[in-house]
């Protein structure tokens, strides 16, 4: 049954053969196995990063006592519902290289202000702030980074507090 088929074909003329036929090329010169591949090795690319960041990078918004930070959050609220009952109110500004903060309300002797870099832990500064003449609190402020920052003020006490946001 082979033989006869190549009869058939030696049959024919070489022309009509040759059309039929197309040059066969490997499968690495071919654009599809490319297209197929491409996706679940870009997976695997993103994956390995996602990864290398995860390991790389610290995880700066869990704290480690957890727990008793939440067991505590009704003392920090009740602290802020006693400087709203007492009236007392700050305004914050932050400048290069200073920060004051203006009260109203109460007048301790100092003040302690603790900043809260919105992502990284790390970049926390906690300043004793000493009276002005003018009755502003100041103190020097080391060189910090830009971005948002959650400004907590206490009296030295810790009667009260009062939550600010700074940028």
């Amino acid at each position: 049954m082979y033989r006869r088929r190549l009869v058939h074909a030696a049959d024919k003329p070489l022309g009509d053969c040759f059309r039929t036929l197309r040059a066969v090329t490997p499968w690495y010169r071919e654009r599809w196995p490319w297209l197929l591949i491409l996706g679940p090795a870009a997976v695997l690319v993103a994956g390995a990063i996602t990864t290398w960041i995860a390991f790389a990078s610290a995880d700066g918004l869990v704290a480690e006592d957890y727990y008793k930070q939440g067991l505590g959050i009704n003392r920090l609220l009740a602290r802020e519902d006693t400087g709203r009952r007492l009236g007392v109110s700050a305004d914050l500004e932050i400048e290069q290289g200073a920060v004051t903060v203006k009260m109203a309300g109460a007048a301790p002797e100092a003040l302690f202000v603790h900043l809260a870099h919105a992502t990284r832990a790390g970049h926390d500064v906690r300043l004793r702030l000493t009276p002005l003449a003018d009755g502003r609190y100041a103190a020097e402020l080391p060189p910090m980074p830009a971005g948002r920052w959650r400004a907590v003020i206490e009296d030295p006490r810790g009667t009260w507090r009062i939550v600010k946001e700074a940028r």
